[in-house]
């Protein structure tokens, strides 16, 4: 099976009781050089925030790197006390 060339994900974290927004987005991409770009944008709700993009020349290489983050931000609740919810 083919992967999508193009993927993202977007979730917030919020918890008025421990003062929690927080915003986070992953795209994976294929940019004009045919190279896979992962880019992530993070910070609290309602701010510019801050982000990185990685370029990798194997689709494979950004679709682990790509998992990784998502099990990461699956893990937020023994980290921050509040789970990250998808957002549409």
């Amino acid at each position: 099976m083919e992967t999508p060339k193009n993927q993202s994900w977007h979730w917030q974290a919020i918890d008025p009781s421990r003062n929690v927004a927080r915003d986070y987005h992953l795209w994976v991409e294929t940019d004009l050089f045919g190279w896979t770009t992962v880019e992530r944008r993070w910070g609290r709700i309602g701010t510019k925030g801050q982000g990185v993009t990685t370029s990798f020349p194997d689709r494979r290489q950004a679709d682990t790197i790509a998992q990784q983050i998502r099990i990461r931000r699956e893990s937020a609740f023994k980290r921050i006390g509040v789970r990250y919810q998808a957002v549409e």
